[in-house]
């Protein structure tokens, strides 16, 4: 009976192995390839290129570093109406890709049904082409007496244009109209895909329950979908406005010399005139603006998820 009685010996705990710290290095290890790539093809350049703007010299003596920061100020005083130009031709083409973006972006995600594929496959259809050849069709699209400008002038179109100064006469090539469309057509795919994305994201049964309350479709609208729709509204915004703003090839074929962006001066200083130090400050005080005008933009959009 006592044997019967007797309580069987515990089982000795089972020890728990430490993990090895090769396996804590792991994440790193795959992080390694991302970072060497950052360094190498954006830390570097970015460096040599801050070194660039503070040297003096010419290209036949050489360039030295000197810390001469008034190129920067030079750089600024001399093509402040570029700076200005780029970013009025970049917000009218983000404001226009908005405008055209967000009711295809509403369509392909609540009303596509079936055909959802296949618009979608429209609107990445441009990436299929260079950049250049979209751009040089609209040369053609524009050309003096083609339909479209016919279009335009029977409407009246062209009289408030010129009114506003985008358009001079019966023409619309080598006029800011010209640089606004070819910029919008280029960058309207980055507008359009990430409201997509947040739009598909929103839960169908919120528009079931404002409806349950009465919300007429313009409330839900307002009320819900756009809301929800915030971070695709900041991300297509951003993808659309900080490229626009630095691109020079649609200014260069669809504009004039009246019409150059900062870009198309990047582009001349560092391949024609050959000038360095101040190709070098242009570049960074582009970069500077377009950082301070986003970082204040994300804290007034009031969010920060971002598609």
């Amino acid at each position: 009976m006592a044997t019967l009685t007797e309580t069987p010996p515990l089982a000795p705990a089972p020890q728990h192995k430490p993990p090895r710290k090769r396996g804590r290095l792991v994440p790193y290890w795959l992080l390694l390839p991302g970072i060497l790539w950052l360094l190498v093809f954006f830390a570097l350049p970015m460096i040599y290129q801050a070194s660039t703007s503070v040297q003096t010299g010419s290209l036949e003596e050489g360039y030295k570093v000197t810390w001469h920061l008034a190129t920067y100020w030079d750089a600024l005083s001399e093509y402040w109406p570029q700076f200005l130009r780029s970013v009025l031709y970049a917000g009218a083409a983000t404001i226009l890709c908005l405008a055209l973006g967000y009711p295809l972006a509403y369509l392909i995600a609540f009303r596509a049904g079936r055909w959802r594929n296949l618009i979608m496959i429209l609107v990445i259809a441009p990436f299929f082409t260079s950049f250049l050849i979209r751009t040089l069709a609209w040369k053609t699209i524009l050309a003096d007496g083609g339909p479209v400008v016919g279009a335009l002038n029977t409407l009246h179109v062209l009289d408030v244009t010129n009114w506003l100064g985008w358009t001079s006469g019966d023409r619309v090539l080598a006029t800011p109209l010209a640089v606004v469309c070819g910029l919008t057509y280029n960058f309207l795919p980055f507008m359009i895909l990430p409201l997509y994305s947040s739009l598909e994201r929103i839960d169908g049964r919120l528009h079931e329950a404002a409806g349950d309350l009465y919300a007429k479709p313009w409330t839900t609208f307002r009320k819900v979908t756009f809301p929800l729709s915030m971070p695709g509204v900041v991300s297509g915004t951003l993808l659309t406005f900080i490229p626009a703003a630095g691109d020079y090839v649609n200014a260069e074929l669809l504009g004039s010399t009246d019409t150059r962006m900062i870009g198309n001066v990047i582009q001349t200083q560092f391949l024609r005139i050959l000038d360095y130090p101040t190709a070098a400050a242009l570049s960074f005080i582009l970069m500077a603006g377009i950082l301070l005008m986003v970082t204040f933009y994300i804290r007034r959009s009031g969010t920060e998820d971002l598609v």
